[in-house]
């Protein structure tokens, strides 16, 4: 069939495939990664190591997946988001499969931590990047459609990891995993391409246009990362960042430490995945209506919020609640961050003014869990990097505030 035919009568608009390609990449990447929570203990008894130790696995691969967009993204935006989605699950299945046969937690640093940090941070933000470019109108909503794929991962993954362990042990479960993240991850990724232009269409499956053209175009990097509402963004995002996974790794052993079952605990980083999925399906779509900024700057809100409720919840239901909350406002903060970067500045450098917001989460991801971790094993409680936590939520909304001159409406 010629080009031509196909593009005067589509039948499915093909921006939908590239959010599929982008939920599989999503739902594989951060659901073998949240599912860490799942091998924290095994992997602290197995080395007789400290929480803190094992938390600086999950940190390390976070501060990869994060800090890695500044590379990945413009080479995206040079060498086509396929190309690199493609990479980086391969990398993340072999990075599992690795750390499926180390014999010491220097070689889980290294499988893990730099395998998976690797490969997520090859795959994400290039993924990402390229749904964006697709719609301009339903911006919000497609791209909370392709991020649902962390939420989805996070409610399904964590538990058959645990499952796995049970049954075959956490080496066997690793290597399972990595073989899942070639198969699947890999393979999905081919759907990814770079902008409608390529098939003869404008964003959202309408024709081409000028109006269009120029807002794809947008604004030289150098002069985005210098204004006043990317300077903003940035701050609010790396101030929140240091509580922003503090749940993913620790929610478990918290729930562990207050007398709730293995069984219903490692529930709870689901009940995060459900929530996760909840708000980027229905806050993406929402934000398209009520105004993406303000949007964003209630998502900051929310979490905020939740981590009190966390600071009161001492049993298996009030920390459900938490984690279900927590995961709504989360999943809308993954899933607008893009939406607002491309709002402000324009498709052109999509990826890399992606991939350069992203290294302000990169920091906290590494520094907040592993901190929370090394407090606890000095404390014995998580009352300190909650507040903390709460703190720099607090800050950052501040922040957003004032730099990216949200009004609310009355």
């Amino acid at each position: 069939m010629s080009t031509n035919s196909s593009v005067s009568s589509p039948r499915i608009f093909y921006g939908w495939f590239v959010v599929a390609g982008t939920f599989a990449v999503t739902f594989v990447g951060f659901g073998c990664a949240y599912s860490f929570s799942a091998f924290l203990l095994p992997l602290q008894h197995d080395f007789a190591a400290s929480r803190g130790s094992i938390s600086l696995v999950f940190s390390i691969a976070g501060f990869l997946y994060f800090g890695l967009g500044v590379i990945t993204g413009p080479l995206a935006d040079r060498f086509g988001s396929k190309l690199l989605a493609v990479v980086g699950m391969i990398l993340t299945g072999v990075g599992l499969g690795v750390a499926s046969i180390a014999q010491s937690l220097i070689q889980v640093y290294a499988a893990y931590g730099f395998g998976v940090g690797l490969g997520i941070g090859c795959s994400y933000v290039p993924a990402v990047g390229a749904v964006q470019r697709w719609f301009l109108r339903r911006r919000g909503f497609a791209s909370g459609l392709a991020v649902s794929g962390i939420g989805v991962g996070t409610l399904v993954v964590p538990p058959l990891a645990l499952l796995l362990i049970d049954t075959l042990g956490w080496r066997q479960t690793y290597l399972v995993l990595g073989i899942f993240a070639i198969v699947v991850g890999a393979g999905m990724a081919f759907l990814i391409e770079d902008d409608p232009q390529s098939r003869g269409l404008g964003a959202d499956g309408d024709p081409p246009s000028a109006g269009q053209a120029a807002a794809a175009a947008g604004v030289p990097i150098s002069q985005a990362i210098t204004s006043r509402r990317f300077v903003g963004l940035y701050a609010a995002c790396f101030i929140c960042s240091f509580g922003l996974f503090v749940p993913f790794v620790h929610l478990v052993p918290y729930a562990l430490d207050h007398g709730v079952a293995q069984s219903a605990a490692v529930l709870l980083v689901g009940a995060i995945g459900v929530g996760s999925t909840a708000g980027r399906f229905l806050l993406g779509g929402l934000a398209d209506r009520l105004g993406r900024p303000l949007s964003f700057l209630l998502m900051f809100v929310g979490m905020g919020l939740s981590f009190v409720m966390w600071l009161f919840a001492m049993s298996l239901w009030p920390l459900a609640a938490f984690a279900l909350v927590y995961g709504v406002f989360y999943g809308g903060f993954v899933a607008l961050a893009p939406a607002i970067v491309i709002d402000y500045f324009g498709g052109r450098h999509a990826s890399s003014l992606i991939g350069i917001l992203y290294t302000s989460v990169a920091f906290g991801t590494l520094i907040g869990p592993s901190a929370a971790g090394f407090v606890f094993d000095v404390s014995h409680s998580y009352t300190l990097p909650i507040l903390l936590s709460v703190g720099a939520y607090v800050i950052a909304t501040a922040i957003l505030a004032v730099t990216s001159r949200v009004s609310i409406p009355h």
